[in-house]
Order: C-alpha cells, then structure tokens, then sequence
C-alpha cells in the first residue's frame, strides 16, 4: 500500500542511486531531497513522533520524491533494520551530533561492516571534531563564527539574518551533496566507500574564498556596507518606491552604469562611479528617484534594458514573474507551489515526481523493492504518525 506521496518511477540522472536519510531537519532532509530530484530512490528513515517543522507532514516540500519507513531506533531490533538498508544502499545521510549514530550502533563502521561500498555522510554545524563539535547550534551561530553573518547588513546596524540559506542550505546540504556524489564516484572506482564530514562551518567558509582572496589584496574592507558587493556601492543595492515596494540595482559594469543612470534619469553622475567621494552623493540621488515612482512604474523603466535593475519580489510574487513562469522554475504538485528541481539535464529531466513522504506510509513497498527481510515490528503507518 501507498500514499499520494509514493514517487513515481524514477527519473533523473541518479536513477538507479539508493539514499538512506536519517530523519532530522533542516540540511539534512534538503540535501537528500536534492538527491531525490535528481532520481535516487530516498528512504527517510522516520522514528515514532520523530522531528518535523511543525507543520502538516503534506506541506514539508522537503520530503517530496522520497520513500519513508518508521523505525524505533532504540527498540531491540531497530538498528538492525537501519543496518539492513545501509547494506543495500548506495549513500546513508546523518545529522546526529557527534557519537549518537556510534551509540546507536548505526555509526560508519558498523555500516561499512554490512556494505564496504558505502558513502556515509554526515551533516553537521561544527563538524564532527573541535572545540564545539559536541555542542548544540544553528544556522545564525555557525555562519557567525565564519565570518558570513559579519558582511551582510548596513553599517552601523545589526547584522542582516540571511533566513537559513546560507548556512544551513548553502554551506550544509550543498557541500554534503557535492561530497557524497564525489564519494560515490570514488567507491564505484574503487569499490571503497569513505564517510564525508560536511560541516557548515566549512562550508560556509568556503563560499567566502573569493572575498579572502580581495581582502588580503587589500580590495576589501573588513566591514560592513564598505564594499563593492556588501551594500556600500550604490550602484550594487536596493532601494525603496514611491509605494513601499524596492527595487535591486546591479550596475556594475561601466556600460550598464551608464544605461542605468540613463533610464532613472540622472545627470552629471557618470564620473561617481569610480570615485568613492561622490558616492554618498550619488546614493542620496539615486534614491530619491527611485521613492519618485512606484515599483510597477519603475520595472515599466528598466524592462528590456541591460542596467542590471529588478523589482525585489515576494515569495508569492516570484513564481509569477514572466521570466520564472516561462522556464518553470516554480511548479505546482499537489496544491502546493514549490521551486521546480535544478540544475536541468538534457538528457536525463527531472521533476517532481512525488509529494511529501508520509512517515512510515511505503515500509511495504520498501521492503519489497530493496529485499529487506520481513520483520515482526513491520507495522504499515499511513496516517503521517
């Protein structure tokens, strides 16, 4: 039996990839849920009122593509049965703190006993060694120490909050999906498989080498709003309309500069581009242009120009846009409005395939298509407990 959330047949260039998550939140549920759009048959390994967003099971876009089974970790046969899927997966993905998944008895070495081949990832904030491996954290404290949170904001004011992009998306899930189908590569080569440590400290670190590279050129200034692409150049920034509305600018290149002073209206501003003196000055002009007319007005301005300017849209607002709407980068699945899987592959497409896994709802199938043995505690949960 199955659910609405069941995947159908698999399509992508993973087919074929098995991926064994252990349910948590946050990076670990995205990661694995990029690997199921891109094909690999994911089984989230849910535990009995185990952790969520607080939210209906049937909105947790997250989980769409995959397959779920409820086990109880710390009932007598539980790590058994997570032992029996590492042995026939491709990929095991973690989120515990250090030593939980050892205490457990489903730690590395007692997966790569049952399966050699097998690419464990782990998912972390710290990492899995340091002074603060063991401790707890999120998003805004890992990307604190790295330096990130620091750059982003005003001067003069608290640092801007990226949501959890950048930590837990983009420095987590990203760099551990890299690192698990690097591994994968690896153990297919050589039929070893490794465990990946993917902490968001590193990874977060790592998006920044661009900026350390600047910085120790002396082309960028440790601080806040004092830099070409942190907010402190006007011609790379937003600004708010007449209607409370904004609009991102991003005129970087001399010749987009001069279209888009064009286009708002202003003259006398072309040497202020490269002199940092007049930038005030040029800031304070720019944005009183821009509080002259609405959002609408001032996207009429730009459209079809190359001054590098957009209306700063909303998270309902952007699936509409005509440009996101004509590639389908937003698609709908169940109701629900959701960003469409990326990148794109020519010869391998992939799509949504399935909604959200409902906890426990495809032990049945599970069982069946991997060859789990039959258990006595196999109990089928389909109500989303």
């Amino acid at each position: 039996m199955t659910t609405a959330g069941t995947p159908t047949p698999d399509a992508g260039p993973l087919r074929g990839v098995r991926v064994v998550e252990l349910a948590g939140i946050g990076p670990g549920p995205f990661a694995a849920m990029l690997l199921a759009d891109l094909g690999a048959d994911v089984v989230r390994v849910d535990r009995p009122g185990g952790p969520g967003l607080a939210i209906d099971p049937a909105y947790d876009v997250t989980n769409r593509n995959k397959r779920s089974v409820v086990i109880d970790l710390k009932a007598p046969d539980g790590p058994a049965r997570v032992l029996d899927l590492a042995e026939r997966a491709d990929i095991l993905v973690e989120g515990y703190r250090p030593g939980v998944a050892e205490r457990l008895g489903i730690g590395p070495e007692h997966c790569h006993a049952r399966n050699p081949r097998l690419v464990y990832g782990r998912m972390t904030g710290w990492g899995q060694d340091g002074p603060l491996a063991r401790r707890a954290g999120h998003d805004i404290a890992y990307i604190a120490l790295t330096g990130t949170l620091g750059m982003t904001g005003r001067p003069g004011e608290p640092p801007a909050v990226p949501a959890n992009l950048l930590g837990d998306y983009a420095g987590g899930s990203l760099y551990l999906v890299i690192g698990v189908l690097a591994a994968l590569h690896h153990a297919r080569a050589t039929g070893t498989g490794q465990v990946v440590d993917a902490a968001i400290v590193d990874g977060t670190a790592h998006l920044s080498t661009m900026i350390h590279g600047m910085l120790a050129a002396g082309g960028w200034q440790d601080r806040r709003g004092a830099n070409l692409l942190d907010g402190g150049c006007p011609y790379y920034g937003t600004y708010e309309t007449a209607d409370g509305g904004h609009m991102a600018v991003g005129a970087l290149e001399e010749k987009f500069y001069e279209e888009f002073l064009r286009l708002l209206g202003l003259d006398g501003l072309t040497s202020a581009r490269t002199d940092p003196a007049r930038w005030d000055e040029l800031r304070e002009r720019i944005a009183a242009r821009f509080r002259s007319r609405t959002r609408a007005e001032w996207t009429a301005v730009f459209e079809g120009s190359d001054a590098c300017v957009a209306p700063v849209l909303t998270l309902r607002e952007a699936p509409h846009h005509p440009h996101l709407a004509a590639r389908g980068t937003f698609t709908d699945h169940d109701g629900i409005t959701q960003p469409a899987p990326a990148p794109r592959f020519s010869a391998t497409p992939t799509t949504v395939r399935g909604g959200p896994a409902r906890p426990g709802a495809d032990t049945e199938t599970v069982a069946r298509d991997w060859g789990i043995p039959a258990r006595p505690t196999d109990d089928l949960v389909t109500d989303g407990g």
